[in-house]
């Protein structure tokens, strides 16, 4: 199925200082150079954001990761998760299709949709405030026909209840979801057959209903504040001061005493390996050192700007790596229009624009900038450089 980006367009996309502060720790758990794995989890905050996925989105993701446009609407295109096309301010209707939920009724859902949103998919509704679609499998199947509406599954709904449901959240009131007959979660509709002991001492809700519950309202736009911002993989919560702490170091295991080593002089314990595949080999290529995200002490030295290009006009600055048609125009607004302007920065200057890359903190260090002026100052070719001229990578 082909699949178009929508042809009308936001004039532009940025998230919200949560979302971006979450976006940014995202990207964080990759290692240097593999930061382009973030971009599905940066859509998808993106898309929970205002709803649908946008073109000024992709873009801006794309140039977050260092990635060409193109690269950036490959992923979009390809996964039908990502609405390319405006959904209802309220809430988008995702009915399952498949077969159980299709035996179970899910016909009859998709003529309420019809009726009362609009007579095609992804067609907004007259008020602007819903929209719907029918979609493969979701993997309630014991519980069909169901509906996902925001992050939330409404489970064996029928034609009434879903009405019930749309008139609710079109008063501004969100429905509890989960199952809609009175089941707790999945277990069999004439009760439980069996582990009739786990009945007594439950909550209301099942544990997903119950969070979604406790949260609130799950069908709104994600702005980034609802629930803390945790970063586990660098070691502590994002928002929290305390440090991790440190692990107790553990002796090496060594022979006992009066056991002899072997004629090498070195136990087995105490030799170190230096391989743990193959031996080293001189046709072996080094591994490439990561460069560590910066952290400065100092505020850094606002370097020298311009108030507009020369006469020639602005050097193309997207034939730095790292550097997109966004990030140029934020470039440009600092007084930034040429190769040899950022191949003077020294290391305080360096510092400075790395710090006040809005969205983009940390590029200037990270993909080595400075040298790549050097090189296009004095009308050399980098590699990038070359390709980017070579497949048209902006254009």
């Amino acid at each position: 199925m082909l699949r178009r980006l929508h042809p009308d367009q936001p004039a532009s996309f940025a998230f919200t200082s949560a979302n971006q502060a979450w976006a940014e720790a995202q990207i964080s758990k990759y290692p240097e150079g593999r930061q382009a794995s973030a971009i599905i989890p940066l859509f998808w905050r993106a898309q929970e954001q205002e709803g649908w996925l946008s073109r000024p989105a992709i873009e801006h993701i794309s140039e977050m990761l260092g990635l060409a446009y193109i690269r950036g609407l490959e992923v979009a295109t390809f996964y039908f998760m990502f609405q390319l096309q405006p959904v209802g301010s309220v809430a988008h209707i995702q009915v399952c299709g498949t077969t159980s939920c299709m035996i179970c009724g899910a016909e009859d859902l998709v003529a309420v949709c019809k009726e009362r949103i609009a007579g095609q998919p992804h067609e907004l509704s007259g008020n602007g405030k819903f929209s719907w679609e029918e979609v493969e499998c979701l993997g309630a199947c014991s519980n069909a026909p169901m509906a996902q509406i925001g992050k939330d599954y409404y489970e064996d709904l029928t034609t009434v209840r879903l009405n019930e449901i749309l008139d609710e959240l079109a008063a501004g009131r969100v429905p509890t979801p989960g199952p809609q007959n009175g089941r707790y979660a999945a277990e069999p509709l004439s009760g439980l057959t069996s582990l009739k002991a786990h009945e007594s001492g439950k909550t209301q809700h099942n544990a997903s209903v119950q969070l979604a519950v406790d949260i609130g309202d799950t069908v709104k736009r994600i702005d980034g504040t609802e629930v803390p911002l945790l970063t586990p993989w660098q070691g502590k919560p994002a928002n929290s001061a305390k440090k991790p702490a440190a692990q107790k170091s553990v002796k090496a295991p060594s022979p006992s005493k009066g056991k002899p080593a072997d004629a090498s002089g070195i136990t087995e314990q105490q030799a170190k390996a230096q391989s743990t595949a193959k031996p080293p080999s001189k046709s072996d290529p080094k591994p490439a050192k990561a460069a560590a995200a910066p952290e400065y002490d100092t505020p850094g030295k606002k370097p020298r700007r311009m108030n507009a290009p020369r006469k020639a006009g602005a050097d193309d600055l997207k034939l730095i790596k790292g550097v997109g048609p966004k990030l140029e125009a934020l470039l440009h607004s600092m007084g930034f229009y040429h190769y040899d302007q950022i191949a003077k920065w020294d290391a305080d200057e360096v510092a400075w624009v790395d710090q006040n890359l809005e969205g983009f903190k940390g590029r200037v260090s990270r993909d080595t900038w400075v040298d790549q002026a050097r090189s296009l100052a004095a009308g050399e070719e980098t590699e990038f450089s070359k390709r980017a001229k070579k497949d048209g990578i902006y254009k």
